[in-house]
């Protein structure tokens, strides 16, 4: 398909995008720069308190269902632990059968409310849903011009995920000329951002690659293209664009009748995150593995007589194995340095399970992977729950190597299997879409039918010879490129990598090459933290380089 263009009047100039993100991790920055004082005024004088948590302020509609609206922004913020005041700009009789009927707030009372919370209390982020009418997208511009916030988040609410229509068409020009300018993020599904660009057909990804593109083009500093109505697609595919890149997230489509209000939860856990500090991308994606895992554990509610019902936002309160505190949300980055530990070596060396993943976390590594080959399972399942408490008081994820049921037990973020251990769509079935999953591949053919199963990343190795797997053929730094070049999902290189190659490792320069996963390097040293250190310092060099 030609790219989607929106008519010439419609197109506004662009603001650049920012820098590209470093290779390896580094400090969380602020994910909005304040505007120059030409384009915003400075806050007034009498500034507000600050708050003492991260505070996202949605501007939407009622919906008295509480499936979608401001309920969903309160509880989906809350869940993710930020504070959420509201601004009402319409109440509507909605339930699980549809729409019955919209009653627009006047646009000099919705300004009130603006005024009221943006001149009182320290807001973050600015959230928008249901926006009815054209004034009331003016009002809220004029308060954002004269109380500045870190982002805003515009959710271009116009047609409900049941197909009824909440916006009428004299909004668009308005949403197009003002508010779209100003915005971080403009989250349309694809019947909106159909209509934003006058009823253009999406059918295909490539469809949905060029309406980000042209959406772009009205002003907002990045798009998502929501993809969960896509006709004839398995997965649940959403398309990013943030002006260089595409990128194309892609989650299980659960089925179930509870989608009501899926739209409006992702955006405001995108905001929320982005008040808590996060990137543009992590907050993304953060949204996305939220939305998966409410829908996941509430597929079979029942509430309402109607073909499309609510999901539970704090599904994590009743379901222990699945605590928000719990669910590490996947960062690619984090398998830049990937700690494998080895029974045998502890053994050698006097340490327990536990010493050797304390001191890898106190040198550095970013990811920790259990593979207690001969340990017995009562002692390693105390050892993995052990080890839970330990990497989740540093932030750092717990994979589990093969073993599903220890991984379940010791509630761990993730497990990593081979070819010859039990598939990545299974394993998914059984941990639910919250948790990471790795899978070992050597082949192109491997690495796709991981992406296909639903992995996280793939471990691609043996690379250099190694003692720690018997008949491990080598695949050279050919074949990690090979593997790498076809792969659709971050790769972390395993297999005889020490401080003498690692380096030489990540100065491939492979795009998705996030990073080097390390057994013997580490825990057959006799000081593990001294060793992870020394070897974070090659990596993080190695990338400046390359």
């Amino acid at each position: 398909m030609a790219s989607v263009q929106p008519p010439p009047a419609l197109l506004a100039p662009h603001r650049p995008s920012t820098a590209a993100a470093l290779r390896f991790p580094s400090p969380t920055v602020s994910p909005r720069v304040s505007p120059s004082p030409a384009a915003r005024p400075r806050r007034l004088a009498v500034a507000a308190r600050a708050m003492p948590w991260p505070h996202v302020l949605t501007v939407a509609g009622s919906d008295s269902g509480a499936g979608a609206g401001i309920q969903a922004d309160i509880k989906a913020c809350a869940a993710l632990g930020a504070y959420c005041s509201s601004v009402i700009t319409a109440v509507t009789a909605q339930n699980t059968v549809g729409v019955q009927g919209v009653h627009a707030v006047p646009e000099e009372f919705v300004g009130e409310q603006l005024r009221s919370v943006l001149s009182d209390m320290s807001v973050d982020v600015v959230k928008t849903g249901m926006l009815p009418s054209a004034g009331i997208v003016k009002v809220l511009c004029e308060s954002l011009r004269k109380f500045p916030v870190k982002a805003l988040v515009v959710d271009p609410v116009m047609v409900s995920t049941s197909g009824d229509t909440l916006s009428g068409p004299s909004t668009l020009t308005t949403y197009r000329d003002e508010l779209f300018p100003m915005a971080d993020i403009v989250t349309p599904n694809i019947k909106e951002a159909s209509k934003l660009l006058g009823d253009v057909s999406l059918l295909t990804i490539s469809d949905m690659r060029s309406a980000a593109e042209s959406i772009f083009k009205l002003g907002p500093k990045n798009v998502l293209v929501k993809g969960g109505d896509m006709p004839d697609s398995t997965d649940a595919i959403d398309v990013f664009f943030d002006g260089k890149e595409f990128i194309e997230l892609r989650g299980l489509r659960i089925k179930t009748r509870n989608t009501h209000g899926t739209g409006c939860t992702l955006a405001s856990c995108i905001a929320a995150e982005l008040a808590k500090g996060a990137t543009m991308l992590r907050a993304v994606e953060a949204a996305k593995k939220f939305v998966e895992s409410a829908l996941y554990h509430s597929k079979d509610l029942v509430i309402g007589n109607g073909p499309q019902g609510p999901f539970d936002h704090l599904f994590s309160l009743k379901s222990p194995l699945y605590k928000m505190g719990s669910l590490h949300k996947f960062n690619p980055d984090d398998l830049f340095l990937y700690a494998v530990t080895d029974s045998g070596m502890n053994k050698k060396w006097g340490r327990s399970i536990e010493d050797a993943v304390k001191a890898a976390i106190e040198g550095g590594a970013t990811i920790v992977q259990l593979r207690e080959k001969d340990t017995e399972t009562r002692e390693f399942l105390e050892a993995a729950k052990a080890c839970v408490e330990i990497c989740r008081s540093s932030g750092v994820p717990l994979l589990i190597n093969d073993r599903v049921d220890v991984a379940l037990a010791s509630n761990a973020d993730g497990v990593h299997v081979g070819q010859s251990d039990m598939p990545a769509w299974e394993v998914r079935e059984l941990l639910g879409p919250g948790k990471i999953i790795g899978v070992s591949c050597k082949t192109p053919a491997q690495a796709e039918q991981a992406w296909k199963d639903g992995a996280d990343y793939i471990g691609c190795g043996g690379v250099f010879p190694t003692t720690t797997k018997a008949n491990n053929p080598t695949l050279g730094f050919e074949g990690l490129r090979t593997v790498c070049l076809a792969s659709k999902l971050p790769v972390v290189a395993i297999g005889g990598i020490n401080a003498g190659n690692a380096g030489s490792v990540m100065e491939l320069g492979l795009p998705n090459l996030k990073g080097v996963a390390v057994v013997s390097a580490l825990f057959n040293q006799e000081c593990v933290a001294t060793e992870t250190r020394s070897l974070r310092s090659i990596l993080m060099n190695a990338c400046c380089r390359s």
